[in-house]
């Protein structure tokens, strides 16, 4: 049985290693910064999780099955735009919540994705291959524009993500704005006029 103390201990830990690895990657991370970050010893660190390699294949898990929720939840007999509008509105919503987690996941794809390949080459791709479907059955209905599903996909995540993957650079431009300012009225009607149809 696990006592309260070692779910507190395990839950610093993440959190520390959540934002070690958010900032460094997986190359740059050491055992050291995370236990320095977690306020315990490394052998005690240790005691809870045997290597670096198993701290960061839990946070990615755990990152994965929240991340890929909104995906997962369009519903496939709602209206076409308001379903997609509603998983862009959750992804950009992610982004403000979960930067730490979105530059996780970015830091594991600009590396090769060397954990994750399995992953994205057989879960994710079943579950966007079964999205796109959806997206074109509903793009043939005229239910919305013809698109091509997949870079649409792949347009929400670009313009959603981006503020917690580049979140420092659009600091230093806007400087006293807060970064997702303007973003989700601006990406809603960017959106309803691509899907219009």
């Amino acid at each position: 049985m696990t006592t309260r103390i070692q779910k507190r201990n395990r839950k610093r830990i993440l959190d520390a290693a959540l934002e070690v690895f958010s900032a460094q990657g997986f190359r740059g991370a050491t055992l050291d910064q995370i236990a320095e970050g977690a306020g315990l010893s490394k052998p005690n660190l240790l005691y809870y999780f045997d290597s670096k390699e198993a701290i960061h294949r839990l946070l990615l898990e755990e990152l994965l099955a929240s991340w890929l929720e909104p995906l997962r939840a369009i519903d496939p007999e709602g209206e076409p735009r308001d379903e997609i509008m509603g998983y862009m509105r959750a992804k950009l919503r992610m982004s403000r919540e979960y930067p730490r987690e979105s530059r996780l996941f970015a830091n594991e794809i600009l590396q090769g994705a060397p954990r994750l390949s399995d992953f994205i080459s057989r879960d994710l791709k079943t579950l966007v291959d079964d999205r796109a479907a959806l997206i074109a059955r509903w793009s043939a209905e005229g239910r919305i524009v013809r698109v091509d599903p997949f870079h649409l996909i792949f347009s929400i995540w670009a313009l959603t993500q981006h503020y917690a993957d580049f979140d420092a650079q659009i600091r230093l431009i806007r400087q006293d704005c807060d970064p997702l300012e303007g973003a989700e009225p601006f990406l809603e009607r960017l959106f309803e006029r691509l899907l219009e149809p």
